[in-house]
């Protein structure tokens, strides 16, 4: 009920000559007045509505006006309407007094004095009006503080999102100077030694086995920071939705053999093994280099993190009613598997499960994987339980059919 709403007023008496009489003093516009003819009939309607005052007739059949008032009190609903009695009998009965213990906030006498009537009427509908614009402020202030509360979390939220996003950035500032020192270092030291060598005249050390290792080393080293700005770019394109897909026809299983050749002096390093379970060809049509760049991230992140143990590489079709098969890449290790609390962790950017003070790549690979698989129509997800390694699945959807090249959004 709004304070624009009626104020309810209740008037209670046994003979209807009294009730219309009663209604036509009180009566307006900001009023609504309800009519009982007995106190069954008042309670009923005292259930169904709240009124700001009640005005009982106190001589009536069966349940008098004070029998109704005792009942009005001993209900929660009722308890607090004012109740003004009216009675014509004289003043010697005293009713006035057992009218006011029974909680009365007056008592009239037949015949009633119209502007006395109105005046009293007058006073409640004010105080019901009052009191309804003061619930409704009370409830606005709950509002406003519950609404303060839900913004206070929001504000509380995204300051610890602000200063995660820095610390992330000052990370990410401090793993690119880590990991780009690191091959520069490296070829800065080639370079000083070539120059001590040419300055002492040392031209055997420049013989054709040894330039070839020197090269070598030096394309390890700058395929090393290709990589790393390779990634970077990634993430850009990605977050600002320039990367394209490419869709081309690619035969699966040949493209893995490949990865798994390119990656074995990798994985003798890492004292692993590549172990590609034989299948069938498998012919589908996407962006060759965009999937060679989300095996060779799950590779390399499983020879790293696989504990030394031997890293298998599975294919198989998985049927699918919207649109005939699709295919599923496993890429399964052998380490000590991910924590429940961190498997999607581990896909967003930066994310790292290097033990501490060992920082290994930029927390990109994955990150960038699952947008690829996303881009392509699949997925990419991870099963694992902690001490018994974990496995990486790449799913394709719609070998057979062409995929459009739409733009990867972040």
């Amino acid at each position: 009920m709004s304070t624009n709403d009626p104020s309810k007023l209740l008037i209670v008496d046994d003979l209807p000559e009294n009730l219309r009489a009663l209604d036509a003093l009180i009566r307006d516009d900001k009023r609504q007045v309800f009519q009982a003819s007995s106190g069954e009939e008042a309670l009923t309607l005292m259930l169904e509505h709240e009124f700001a005052l009640a005005i009982l007739d106190v001589q009536m059949p069966g349940m008098d006006g004070f029998e109704l008032a005792e009942l009005m009190r001993g209900t929660e609903r009722t308890r607090n309407i004012p109740i003004v009695f009216v009675s014509a009998a004289g003043r010697e009965l005293n009713y006035a007094f057992k009218g006011y213990e029974q909680g009365a906030v007056d008592f009239l006498y037949k015949p009633l004095d119209p502007d006395a009537v109105r005046s009293k009427v007058n006073v409640f509908v004010t105080l019901d009006q009052q009191r309804r614009e003061m619930r409704r402020q009370m409830e606005a202030l709950e509002r406003s503080r519950r609404e303060q509360e839900i913004l206070l979390r929001e504000l509380n939220k995204t300051q610890e999102e602000l200063q995660r996003s820095l610390r992330m950035r000052d990370d990410f500032m401090s793993l690119v100077a880590h990991e780009l020192r690191t091959p520069l270092n490296t070829l800065f030291l080639e370079t000083q030694m070539r120059s001590l060598q040419l300055k002492r005249g040392n031209l055997p050390a420049f013989n054709p086995e040894q330039m070839g290792n020197m090269i070598k080393r030096d394309e390890r080293q700058i395929k090393a920071m290709i990589r790393l700005i390779d990634d970077m770019l990634d993430v850009s394109r990605m977050k600002s939705g320039t990367l394209s897909i490419r869709p081309g026809k690619v035969e699966l299983m040949g493209l893995l053999e490949r990865v798994v050749s390119d990656l074995s002096l990798q994985a003798a390093a890492a004292n692993s093994t590549l172990q590609l379970a034989i299948h069938a060809p498998v012919e589908g049509v996407w962006d060759e280099f965009r999937i060679e760049q989300v095996i060779v991230n799950l590779l390399t992140n499983a020879l790293r993190y696989g504990g030394g143990g031997q890293v298998d590489i599975a294919v198989q079709r998985v049927a699918d009613a919207s649109c005939g098969s699709r295919v599923r890449i496993d890429v399964r290790d052998h380490g000590k598997g991910i924590a429940p609390d961190f498997i999607e962790r581990i896909f967003e950017p930066y994310e790292r499960g290097a033990k501490a003070g060992e920082p290994k790549g930029l927390g990109l690979g994955l990150y960038i994987s699952r947008q690829l698989a996303t881009s392509h129509g699949g997925e990419l997800t991870v099963q694992s339980v902690p001490g018994q390694g974990a496995t990486f699945s790449l799913l394709l959807p719609c070998v057979e059919l062409a995929v459009p090249a739409p733009a990867v959004s972040a």
